[in-house]
């Protein structure tokens, strides 16, 4: 008999957070990835101490939204800041079982618009501190792509 879990995202979100005071709270190296092909990295990349050249180097708390990395990123890529520039995010983490990396995505946010992921936080998706956050960005003229988990038949 297989058991299923029944916890949705939305319960997820609702999980109480504690307030990080920014003020006493020192900040996390976060390492980021990022594709302008609208995919993200495949998780072999990851493999053997290697990892993507496309890094950018954010610190950070916890508490930190999803919209507040979307404009970091739109700092340094100055294409990414059109509106309608969707941008997806995932966390890329070791697989306790084994020497490889797992991707789990986390939400997403578009360039110029309000959606329901703007609020998610590192801390809500269990993000830990070693693991890596892959940004997938698309261009506003490009639908994003379908996910890799999903078969186009």
């Amino acid at each position: 008999m297989a058991l299923e879990s029944r916890i949705t995202q939305e319960e997820i979100k609702k999980e109480p957070e504690k307030p990080i005071d920014r003020e006493k709270t020192c900040p996390l190296l976060l390492r980021v990835f990022t594709t302008n092909s609208g995919r993200h990295h495949r998780v072999d990349e990851f493999a053997r101490g290697n990892v993507p050249s496309s890094e950018l180097q954010i610190y950070t708390w916890m508490d930190a939204t999803l919209k507040e990395l979307t404009s970091l990123v739109k700092e340094v890529y100055p294409e990414a800041r059109k509106k309608g520039t969707h941008f997806s995010f995932a966390i890329v983490y070791p697989d306790p079982r084994g020497k490889a990396y797992r991707l789990k995505d986390i939400g997403s946010t578009v360039s110029g618009r309000k959606g329901t992921d703007d609020s998610m936080t590192l801390q809500s998706q269990r993000f830990q501190i070693g693991d890596y956050l892959d940004i997938a960005i698309t261009p506003p003229n490009r639908a994003p792509p379908l996910s890799t988990r999903m078969r186009p038949f």
